[in-house]
């Protein structure tokens, strides 16, 4: 039997999950706009406090601003896992686990100085816009987009050791060649020079100077350019597959998570009725 107290519980509840993990309502809307909002700020805070005179003329301001945001996000996320029937499911989530790191950098601050500098990762935050702006069809695409480099992970890894083991090749074929007096002092930095051409980046930092070398150099950057191609080929030909269905606004009552579709009747990550 559910009495008048847990009932009025479970009320409350329901209304402030709908507010702060739905955006299908004008006061869930108006919440994430608000809660964008002062993730932008806050890092435009961060950013300001990381510019020498700015921080020395308005420093005093900026870590007062900073644990005004610091106070209201604690309370937020408070919020959160109070509002869910399953507050750990949430807490070790994504969106549960870069709100936690939103916060910490600012407490770490009081023992280790200079951790404030990582509250960059609320910029992580403002992917809760997809909801507000009504893109959470953008989300389905991101996970097709995973699902492909998933797929291909095989692939792929055939690819990386390969160019690993062409890096090695040169590199050593290089050190050969050019030797200490041109700059290749090792073997390891043959690899990284032959690395650095294989991925046509060229920083430029050490070249060799013989013919041989030169050769040699020429054959990689072609090669190189031969290489760019195949990871694309091997993920562009796994997201060819039929688009998924639409996602809802819905988030589940017991874990937080969103990004369902518009038909599920089941939370796709803990199997609660939504």
């Amino acid at each position: 039997m559910v009495t008048g107290t847990e009932s009025s519980s479970a009320s409350w509840r329901n209304r402030w999950h709908e507010i702060i993990f739905e955006s299908d309502t004008p006061a869930g809307k108006a919440f994430d706009v608000g809660l964008i909002l002062l993730i932008l700020l806050s890092i435009v805070a961060v950013m300001l406090d990381s510019v020498a005179g700015v921080a020395a003329e308005h420093g005093q301001l900026l870590d007062v601003a900073e644990w005004i945001f610091t106070v209201l996000f604690t309370i937020e996320y408070g919020m959160r896992l109070l509002c869910v029937r399953r507050p750990l499911r949430y807490a070790f989530s994504f969106f549960g686990l870069v709100d936690l790191l939103s916060i910490l950098p600012t407490y770490a601050s009081l023992l280790v100085p200079g951790t404030e500098a990582l509250l960059a990762i609320r910029v992580l935050r403002v992917l809760r816009v997809f909801r507000v702006l009504k893109l959470a069809n953008y989300v389905s695409e991101s996970e097709a987009l995973m699902r492909a480099m998933y797929a291909s992970r095989r692939k792929v890894s055939v690819f990386l050791f390969t160019v690993f083991t062409l890096s090695i090749v040169f590199g050593s074929l290089m050190y050969v060649i050019e030797g200490p007096a041109n700059g290749f002092t090792s073997i390891p930095r043959g690899v990284y020079w032959a690395l650095v051409t294989l991925t046509t980046v060229g920083y430029g930092d050490i070249s060799p100077q013989t013919d041989w070398g030169q050769a040699v150099a020429v054959l990689i950057m072609v090669l190189g350019y031969g290489i760019i191609a195949v990871p694309t080929g091997i993920v562009t030909a796994e997201l060819v597959h039929p688009g998924e269905k639409s996602v809802s606004g819905q988030a589940c009552a017991e874990c937080g998570a969103g990004g369902h579709r518009v038909d599920s009747r089941f939370c796709r990550f803990c199997g609660s009725k939504l």
